[in-house]
């Protein structure tokens, strides 16, 4: 039998402060009286009626004063269908179904697995999406807050009024969830949370949200993500090859200020496709590596302070916009990174900061959640919804927007507990240890359910340490990134370059000292964004010399860089000798172009890329001792360095040797591994990259004078600030 709800239940309704609202709202069965009793919440409305098919519309009685409306309907079964109709004070009418006669979303699996930390794809339970229950249309919002009292959806569709859908809640759970039915794309909602915890009450976006409002706007936005794919043929492709054999010269880009439009307007994602595809496409990259995409409210974060994990920025377009751009580059051959940040998350109030009124995505103890040089709070990776938010994530961005590779942000900062912090700021493991063994185990997670989840995708490590194993299995102990970014090349080959040429020969063993680590980890040589803001100046304005041996020691330094073993990555304006450093709110300053230095230091980029991948010497065995041999790594005094690059085809091999100094080098005779002619196939001296077109003409014939080891020899002429590449042709 049916009980009439207590006054107080009813009060705490209309109020918006009840936990169980379909207690009371929805449809009720006296068996007794053969009646159903529905009620319902409208608070703007002057009436409502029950629409039963077949019969007259029974008008609903106002039960209390802030809009709860009830009518007892006679039926001798407990299954009725029903519409409510409702004339709004605006004089609007609406029809309507009641959200709460609806089954939920959620299984007893769901469940099982989402507080194992378990369920791959949380993102297709949690969040709102378009459902069809009993041929009804409509949206399913799914929320985890455990420690709150009331969760209720505020939206478009119920005029951003609290009392009009509170959300049940899912079990035991934490998980709260409401269908509403009626309502598609584009309705933008929020949800309003109180909390157990001293009367905390705030309205937050959907942490699971597809879509979001453009900034400073925050609202969540309901977004299908049907999208028709055409690049089948990359992603079969994409799963079979060996990414440590495969050249990969990759490009880093902000969206936001790579180009912009008259007015200093963004690009869309699609006018990117086709502005940006096929630049890099055309200057030989293999892959392009996004700074963060994800939702985040403040431009000047460059997108490393996340506030909606699961969506694409609204700055440039929709999601199937960003599909549309992935798709493109693929179709095109080229690969996509993306800035992935499972570090930390800003502490703006509408987002996952304090979200149910308690620190349930970080923990409570700032020595333990809050990032000290950020601002920011640090996520708990020991809690299992909370790790399973940020594994599903980075599942969700490979496998919906086929994303090829997830570039993690800060792992240093994930992988310490004293990272940034002195002594007495921060608590040690159970062991004792600086560890972050939660962390660790959290990383290592990550790179298992990828590799494993996404065939062919590739993880790759921010880490600036010496921890070990970074970029290995993680059943042989290591971390298992793809690869790792190897920052202490980056730092000690800056750091000379920027040195006056003739104080370079006391600083030789900072150039060849990478060779010693070179195979510990699967590195990436990069030269990103870090490097050329905060004041530290563009890569060209490194450069110690004057403007023309500038060009030169730049020219030089990515020569070096492409001949050196490891994958590549430059920041977008490198490629155009950028002077000013990066502002991520302005364009690169492509009219730069229009100087005659500058296009051909274009040129020589695309040069460089376009002979890196074809000569398999200059990949293939990157991680391999096999593939570099030293013909002389210590001429400190004349600042020269020669080296061998081989393909896994031991007669398939490059002569390398860069002259740091704006010295001419003549008759410089270093040993070769083979007989023959000694073929120039690369000097970024030539003039029409801007160099004083000094060179070997069409190469050298070895002699038999032994040196360096081997049994032949070659005299050189070594241009300045250049590098020449030669190769054997019998």
């Amino acid at each position: 039998m049916a009980q009439d709800p207590h006054p107080d239940a009813l009060n705490a309704l209309a109020h918006a402060d009840h936990g169980a609202p379909e207690q009371i709202l929805g449809a009720h069965y006296d068996e007794a009286k053969r009646q159903l009793i529905v009620r319902t919440m409208r608070p703007y409305a002057t009436q409502l009626e029950v629409l039963v098919q077949g019969r007259e519309p029974l008008l609903m009685a106002r039960i209390h004063d802030n809009g709860l409306y009830q009518a007892v309907i006679d039926s001798d079964s407990p299954k009725v269908e029903y519409q409510y109709r409702a004339t709004n004070y605006d004089g609007t009418v609406d029809v309507f179904y009641d959200p709460y006669i609806f089954p939920s979303f959620f299984g007893e699996m769901d469940i099982y697995l989402l507080g194992e930390g378990r369920h791959l794809e949380a993102y297709n339970k949690l969040g709102a999406h378009l459902r069809e229950v009993d041929g009804v249309q409509g949206v399913n919002f799914a929320v985890w807050a455990p420690n709150a009292r009331r969760v209720s959806l505020m939206a478009d569709c119920n005029r951003w009024d609290a009392r009009v859908h509170p959300m049940k809640r899912v079990g035991q759970s934490g998980i709260w969830e409401i269908f509403i039915p009626g309502v598609g794309t584009g309705l933008r909602y929020k949800y309003e949370i109180r909390s157990h915890h001293m009367g905390y009450q705030a309205m937050k976006a959907d942490p699971y949200a597809f879509w979001a409002e453009v900034r400073p706007s925050n609202a969540s936005i309901v977004v299908d993500l049907a999208y028709e794919w055409g690049d089948e043929a990359w992603m079969a492709r994409r799963a079979q090859i060996d990414p440590l054999a495969q050249p990969m010269a990759i490009y880093e880009v902000h969206l936001g200020s790579w180009k912009r439009k008259e007015g200093n307007q963004w690009y869309t994602y699609r006018e990117l496709a086709t502005e940006l595809i096929p630049y890099v496409k055309e200057m030989g990259y293999t892959h392009i590596e996004l700074m963060p995409v994800a939702e985040h409210p403040y431009d000047g974060s460059w997108g490393y302070q996340v506030t909606g994990y699961y969506a694409p920025t609204s700055r440039f377009g929709t999601p199937q916009d960003f599909m549309y751009f992935v798709d493109q580059c693929h179709q095109n051959g080229i690969g996509v990174f993306l800035d992935w940040v499972p570090a930390h998350f800003p502490k703006d109030g509408w987002a996952l900061s304090y979200f149910d009124g308690t620190h349930l995505y970080s923990h409570a103890d700032p020595r333990l959640g809050e990032h000290p040089d950020w601002g920011t709070y640090i996520f708990n990776y020991a809690r299992n919804e909370v790790r399973n938010f940020l594994t599903a994530n980075a599942l969700f961005w490979l496998k919906k927007y086929h994303i090829d590779g997830l570039r993690v942000d800060a792992v240093s900062s994930m992988l310490y507990l004293d990272f940034s912090r002195k002594e007495g700021q921060w608590i040690p493991n159970r062991y004792g240890g600086r560890e972050n063994l939660d962390a660790v185990a959290f990383i290592r997670e990550f790179n298992e359910l990828v590799h494993r989840e996404c065939p062919g995708a590739l993880t790759i490590a921010e880490e600036s340490t010496s921890w070990a194993m970074v970029s290995r299995p993680t059943d042989k102990g290591g971390l298992g990134f793809t690869f790792k970014w190897n920052m202490g090349w980056m730092h000690d080959t800056l750091n000379y370059v920027k040195k006056d040429p003739i104080h370079r020969k006391y600083a030789h063993n900072m150039m060849t000292f990478s060779m010693l680590y070179a195979y510990t980890e699967n590195f990436v040589l990069s030269l990103s964004h870090d490097e050329v803001v905060h004041g530290k100046g563009s890569l060209i304005a490194k450069m110690a010399g004057d403007w023309w041996q500038k060009f030169a020691g730049t020219r030089l330094l990515l020569g070096y860089q492409y001949t050196h073993p490891g994958k590549k990555l430059n920041f977008m304006g490198h490629e155009i000798a950028q002077w000013r450093e990066w502002n991520y709110a302005a364009s690169l300053e492509w009219s730069l172009l229009d100087f005659p230095m500058h296009r051909e230091f274009q040129q020589w980029v695309k040069d460089v890329n376009t002979f890196y991948r074809s000569e398999p010497s200059l990949y293939e065995q990157d991680f391999s001792q096999a593939g570099f041999r030293w013909i002389e790594p210590n001429d400190a005094l004349q600042s020269v360095f020669s080296y061998i690059r081989m393909a896994s085809d031991p007669l398939n091999f490059l002569v390398i040797v860069c002259n740091f100094t704006p010295v001419v080098r003549q008759s410089y005779r270093i040993g070769v591994p083979e007989a023959g002619h000694y073929a120039e196939v690369l000097n970024s001296d030539a003039a029409r990259y801007g160099g004083s077109g000094m060179s070997n003409g069409d190469g050298r014939t070895s002699d038999d004078i032994p040196m360096h080891g081997f049994a032949q020899s070659i005299d050189l002429t070594l241009p300045p600030l250049a590098v020449v590449i030669l190769k054997l042709r019998r």
